[in-house]
């Protein structure tokens, strides 16, 4: 064969190799743009929203969160963080707690003499100060939804007395209702509309939202659908249980909040006295840990940090009161 008909067969051996490649990438794409056209209008708010912010994908977010996916525990930070509605990815986060737990370290380190043990104090301190802040905003965001739910649960009524479906009144509630009770209802109708039976959509927001009067009113919806019933009667009935608790717990977390917070100043009043005190006297301060004394000094502070915590947690015990 000459050598003209073997750079023939070549070329053309790798142009339909190369079709053949440019085949497949097309269908792939064709398949994902179909795909992606069926959803885009249930996600094209929460890309806008993600663009406003300048969020943008990162290799090492992307990498932490493929490892951090495969641990129980990886479930559970994105858990809160949903629980939370913090724009953060789990590699992110815990990247943020690698930061400010190092700053925080090196800080302790520097003012406490360059002390090991106030770097390492520094370092748990700080690394807990992220979580800190989420356990605030779930707290934070479960206290506007509670409040919230009361109103939804009129709009609902309304609407199934006014002859909507269940799924309409939630869809009016995603509309008419503020955030944070929306943007949950949202994701309860996206997720039906998706397909997904309405009970494990309701248990999936009731997984974001742990609220005791959030699951009264989805049990109260999942025995209306398995036995029927009048449910705008009970949700009714459930509104105004749930307002009258809304009542009671505003007028406890008022009677309480002088003893939460009394708790709180008397808790961390020792521990501010003995960073002054190391900070202005710390010859005084070492006479817990110097070696003719170190043993009676480590068994004082374990006895005062044992005390502290107790004391603390009796207060809060103390200013907790069921509903």
């Amino acid at each position: 064969m000459s050598p003209i008909m073997n750079i023939i067969l070549i070329a053309g051996g790798s142009l339909v190799f190369l079709l053949f490649i440019i085949g497949i990438i097309v269908t792939v794409t064709s398949e994902q743009s179909l795909i992606e056209e069926r959803l885009g209008k249930y996600i094209e708010n929460e890309v806008q929203a993600t663009k406003e912010k300048g969020e943008r994908a990162t290799p090492v977010g992307d990498w932490l969160e493929t490892k951090i996916e495969r641990y129980t525990w990886g479930a559970k930070i994105a858990r809160d963080l949903a629980r939370a509605d913090l724009k953060l990815r789990m590699g992110e986060y815990l990247a943020l707690m690698v930061i400010v737990g190092v700053g925080v370290g090196a800080i302790s380190w520097y003012l406490g003499g360059q002390s090991i043990l106030f770097g390492i104090i520094g370092i748990a301190i700080g690394a807990s100060l992220p979580r800190m802040y989420v356990k605030r905003l779930q707290g934070q965001r479960l206290l506007r939804f509670n409040d919230q739910l009361a109103d939804m649960l009129n709009l609902m009524v309304n609407g199934l007395r006014a002859g909507y479906s269940t799924m309409q009144a939630m869809e009016a509630v995603s509309k008419e209702m503020p955030p944070p009770i929306s943007d949950e209802f949202r994701r309860v109708v996206q997720e039906m509309q998706l397909g997904i039976p309405m009970e494990r959509a309701l248990d999936n927001l009731f997984r974001r939202i742990p609220s005791d009067d959030l699951d009264l009113v989805i049990a109260a919806m999942n025995v209306q659908r398995e036995v029927g019933g009048n449910l705008a009667e009970i949700l009714d009935t459930i509104s105004h249980t749930i307002r009258e608790r809304i009542r009671i717990k505003g007028e406890i977390r008022v009677l309480t909040s002088q003893v939460i917070y009394s708790g709180r100043f008397l808790s961390s009043l020792p521990a501010i006295i003995s960073l002054v005190l190391w900070l202005i006297n710390r010859p005084y301060m070492m006479q817990f840990f110097n070696p003719e004394t170190r043993t009676i000094g480590l068994i004082a502070l374990s006895l005062a940090v044992i005390l502290i915590i107790s004391g603390y947690y009796i207060m809060t015990r103390i200013a907790n009161i069921e509903v």
